[in-house]
């Protein structure tokens, strides 16, 4: 565990595995973030379905390099930017 987390490096795992996302990551200790986290995945899924799916994009890191992730917000397209 050399290398500290940073909110770019997250920003690029969650990207990586939803595609399509639009990412927004916030922190700098290198240890605690929040992030933002838009997605066509998240369609039809509850809740803790949207936050499993994200935390599945950053496997392990998850208590370990990545002490806490706060998900503040988790949409749609739709919901995040005003459309049925």
């Amino acid at each position: 565990m050399t290398d500290m987390m940073n909110s770019q490096m997250i920003r690029e795992l969650i990207e990586a595995g939803l595609p399509g996302s639009e990412v927004q990551v916030f922190g700098e200790d290198g240890a605690h973030f929040e992030a933002v986290v838009i997605a066509p995945q998240f369609r039809d899924c509850a809740l803790v379905r949207r936050h499993q799916l994200v935390y599945a994009c950053l496997g392990d890191l998850m208590g370990q390099e990545i002490h806490a992730l706060q998900l503040s917000r988790t949409l749609t397209p739709e919901e995040a930017h005003g459309r049925s």
